[in-house]
C-alpha cells in the first residue's frame, strides 16, 4: 500500500514522538541526574564497596548464564527446526514460557523447589546453598533469559534451509564438521543478537532475582538490586541514578562490542571471498590452456 505524503509524514511524526517520550526522555533524565553533581561525585557513587561488589556479581552471573544459554539455545533451535518428533509444539511452548510467566512467580517456584522443605531442599542440609545464594540467582536468570537465543536463531535456521548442510554431508563431512563450518557461520547474526538480548536481560533482571537473593550488600546484591536499595531503603536518589547509568553503560558497551565483532567478521569473509575469486581467476587460464592447445592440434 502506497501512502501519500501527508499520511506518511504524520505516521513518522507519531512514531518519532512516541519513541522520544518513551525512551529518549527517561534515559536522558537519568543521565542528567547522574552527572548533576559532577563527574567526581558520580565516580564516588559507582566505586563504593557495595557498588563494586554488585557490579562483580552481576558480571559473574552474566558470564555463567550467557554461555549456558548459547549452548542450550542453539541446540534447542536445531531440534525444533531440523527435528521431526512428537511434542515439538510443547517444546516451543515451554521455550516461550518465560515470556508469559511473571518473574516473581519464577522466584517463588524456585523457592518451592530448592528452598528449605522443597523437593530439592535436602541440598541445604548438605551445606549447598541454592536459595539466597549465587546458584539461586543464576537459576532465576537462566529461566528469564531462556527464550532469547532460541527465538533469534530459529528463524535464521528456517531461512537458510538444509541444502548446504546436505551438500556437506554428501561430500563426507561429519555432523560436527557440518555444524562448525556450515551451520554456525550461517546463524552468527541471529546468535549475536540473541547474546545481546540475553546480556541485557541478565543485567537488568529484578523480579526473579529479588525473590531468591538475600539482597545483602557485598554478598548477593546485584546492580539492579543496588539501584532499588539505594532508592527505597537508603533514600539515595542520585546514587540510584548513578548505578542505573552504570547498568546502561555496560549494556551499550556490550552492544558496541558485538557490532564491532560482526563488522570485523563480515570484513574478513569479504576478503576471503575476494582472495578465493582471485585464485580461481588465476588458475582458470592455466587449466584451459592445455585444452586449447589440444584442440588446435586436432
Amino acid at each position: 500500500m502506497k501512502l501519500s505524503t501527508f499520511p506518511r509524514l504524520t505516521l513518522r511524526t507519531i512514531a518519532l514522538v512516541y519513541l522520544f517520550l518513551l525512551l529518549v526522555v527517561p534515559v536522558a533524565l537519568i543521565f542528567y541526574r547522574s552527572f548533576e553533581h559532577g563527574i567526581v561525585q558520580f565516580w564516588e557513587w559507582i566505586t563504593t564497596p557495595a557498588a563494586i561488589s554488585a557490579l562483580q556479581l552481576s558480571l559473574l552471573i552474566v558470564a555463567i548464564v550467557v554461555p549456558l544459554n548459547v549452548v542450550f539455545g542453539v541446540f534447542t533451535a536445531l531440534a525444533i527446526v531440523r527435528g521431526r518428533f512428537r511434542g515439538r509444539g510443547v517444546v516451543e511452548a515451554i521455550v516461550d514460557l518465560p515470556f508469559a510467566v511473571s518473574p516473581i512467580v519464577v522466584g517463588v517456584a524456585l523457592i518451592l523447589l530448592w528452598g528449605y522443605g522443597g523437593w530439592f531442599g535436602g541440598l541445604e542440609s548438605a551445606g549447598f546453598t541454592v536459595i539466597f545464594g549465587l546458584p539461586g540467582m543464576v537459576l532465576a536468570t537462566l529461566f528469564v533469559t531462556l527464550p532469547f537465543v532460541v527465538r533469534e536463531v530459529e528463524p535464521v535456521l528456517r531461512e537458510i534451509g538444509t541444502e548446504q548442510e546436505e551438500a556437506a554431508a554428501t561430500l563426507g563431512a561429519s555432523g560436527w564438521q557440518t555444524f562448525w563450518r556450515i551451520t554456525l557461520p550461517a546463524i552468527r547474526w541471529g546468535l549475536s543478537y540473541g547474546v545481546v538480548l540475553t546480556v541485557a536481560r541478565a543485567l537488568g533482571e529484578y523480579g526473579a532475582v529479588i525473590m531468591v537473593s538475600s539482597n545483602l550488600p557485598g554478598v548477593s546484591q546485584t546492580l539492579t538490586l543496588l539501584v532499588s536499595s539505594r532508592y527505597t531503603d537508603d533514600y539515595n536518589e542520585y546514587g540510584a541514578y548513578a548505578a542505573a547509568t552504570l547498568l546502561m553503560m555496560i549494556a551499550i558497551l556490550v552492544l558496541l562490542l558485538m557490532t564491532l565483532v560482526e563488522k570485523r567478521t563480515g570484513t574478513n569473509q569479504i576478503e576471503r571471498r575476494k582472495a578465493s575469486n582471485e585464485t580461481d581467476a588465476v588458475t582458470a587460464p592455466s587449466e584451459t590452456a592445455p585444452k586449447t592447445q589440444e584442440s588446435e592440434l586436432v
